[in-house]
């Protein structure tokens, strides 16, 4: 049986950038989904605004053809599709100029909930702030939702906060992380905290290590701009899999509440210890005769941008104390696969032998793709011949537990475009746990170019460079192997 989606009350939603790459591929598609749910219905409206030179009829056109293309099979539903695109309305408008500005003014209804996407360069949030409250389209039911990436370092998330902070209060900004919209990264917390069978077993005594892989098998592709001023430090491990890491680490909140949990959050990040040098492993993926080099790919030969990071770090609290967390994350490897691994202790006495092997007890969360989530037991392996010990997963794939329809999630966008229409900040990145992401980044990224080393090369569909493999084998420790 379906969950009941219950409609959210009317509002009006701007898209900045209404006609850019994430509006066609993410936001109007979530919006479209959302809509033949039932969750938009009633008074609603949705507008585009951008410098392009098109009319309503032009923008209604393209989001056809973007959500004919990306919206999955709700595409096909072409009464609902018609029935949607009458919600969508568009202003040519300059983020830093005058055009655009009124018109878009008149647009807006007094008592509706205004959303605001910033779906446009970070270097343009600041004049759409300030041009929203001089023109009269903020007010206290104004919400605003901003892109990574936020910041480009720990001094430039400063001046965005602070540039924001001038037109909004902390309470209106959404920072949207896409990764905390999964279904499975959600079901983190509910793991956690919703079972009395591993909450007691979550911490030190019991827990091994913990790995944390976010790996694609794609390249940069049409990124490789953006990209190479950025790389795997800056792109993944500073939002996506610091994230993850909190929801893995984090201390019970008092309550799911949106500051309550982004407190506990807030606390994980500022317990890491610095990484030492020795710690850390970048790499940078070679071509393999069918398809280009990170250098060829972005058009850079003398490029030192990672597109690889392995490292090992440290939580300096009483639950964490002695227990490595270990963070890949690349491009161009073998499988496209995300996946956080808690690896318990072993055993502290064996009954059974040295010949009954090494066991260990692994709860793997599989968050992409066939999210799910594993736990490996030892049991007998079935026979006569003695008391052999094999480990066996207690598998719960999503789609093959719950059944297709159950199983059958929103988008992360659409999940959590929803939670800014309804308010709710729980999945959203609070300012100054973004400092302080950043305030534990930045030295990492200090130290390599201070050193001047060029990442390590590593072969197109292999899991990394032979040192990140080396970073677990001198613990005594073994990466996962990678898979879908």
């Amino acid at each position: 049986m379906a969950s009941r989606v219950i409609p959210v009350d009317p509002f009006d939603l701007v898209i900045f950038g209404g006609t850019g790459d994430l509006a066609r591929r993410k936001i109007l598609p979530a919006l479209f989904r959302r809509f033949v749910a039932g969750q938009i219905e009633g008074d609603v409206r949705l507008i585009g605004a951008a410098r392009g030179d098109m009319d309503r009829d032009g923008y209604r056109a393209m989001a056809r053809a973007a959500i004919t293309e990306f919206g999955g099979e709700e595409s096909a539903r072409k009464k609902d599709l018609t029935a949607f695109l009458d919600l969508l309305d568009f202003v040519t408008l300059d983020a830093r100029g005058t055009e655009g500005w009124e018109p878009l003014a008149a647009l807006m209804r007094p008592d509706r909930i205004r959303a605001f996407y910033f779906s446009v360069a970070p270097a343009l949030f600041g004049d759409l702030a300030k041009r929203l409250h001089k023109h009269g389209m903020a007010d206290e039911r104004s919400r605003i939702v901003v892109e990574k990436p936020f910041g480009r370092d720990l001094d430039t998330a400063r001046d965005l906060n602070r540039t924001l902070a001038r037109h909004f209060s902390e309470g209106q900004i959404y920072r949207i992380d896409h990764y905390l919209g999964k279904e499975t990264v959600q079901n983190l917390m509910a793991i956690r905290f919703g079972n009395v069978l591993f909450e007691p077993l979550w911490n030190s005594q019991y827990v091994d290590h913990i790995q944390i892989t976010v790996a694609e098998s794609v390249g940069v592709g049409g990124r490789g701009d953006y990209y190479d001023k950025s790389g795997a430090m800056r792109d993944m491990v500073q939002n996506h899999m610091m994230q993850l890491l909190c929801l893995i680490a984090m201390e019970p909140p008092a309550k799911f509440e949106p500051d309550a949990v982004r407190d506990e959050k807030l606390k994980v990040i500022r317990a890491l210890d610095p990484v030492a040098r020795r710690n850390v492993v970048r790499g940078q993926y070679e071509g393999d005769g069918t398809q280009p080099g990170y250098r060829n790919q972005v058009g850079n030969r003398d490029s030192t941008t990672e597109s690889f990071v392995a490292l090992k770090a440290h939580i300096s609290n009483w639950r964490w104390a002695g227990t490595p967390f270990y963070l890949r994350t690349g491009k161009r490897l073998r499988d496209r696969a995300s996946e956080i691994a808690v690896v318990f202790k072993d055993a502290p006495h064996s009954i059974f032998g040295a010949d009954a092997g090494r066991h260990r007890n692994i709860l793997t969360i599989r968050l992409q793709p066939n999210e799910g989530i594993e736990l490996g037991v030892t049991i007998k392996e079935p026979g006569p011949g003695g008391m052999r010990l094999i480990d066996v997963p207690l598998d719960m794939t999503f789609a093959e537990a719950l059944g297709p329809e159950e199983a059958d999630f929103p988008d992360a966008y659409e999940r959590l475009i929803m939670d800014v229409i309804r308010g709710n900040q729980t999945l959203f990145m609070r300012g100054d746990e973004v400092e302080a992401a950043w305030a534990w980044t930045d030295p990492i990224i200090a130290d390599w170019e201070e050193e001047g080393a060029t990442p390590l090369d590593y072969a197109t569909g292999s899991s990394g460079p032979d040192d990140a493999l080396m970073l677990m084998h001198r613990d005594g420790r073994r990466w996962r192997e990678i898979r879908p």
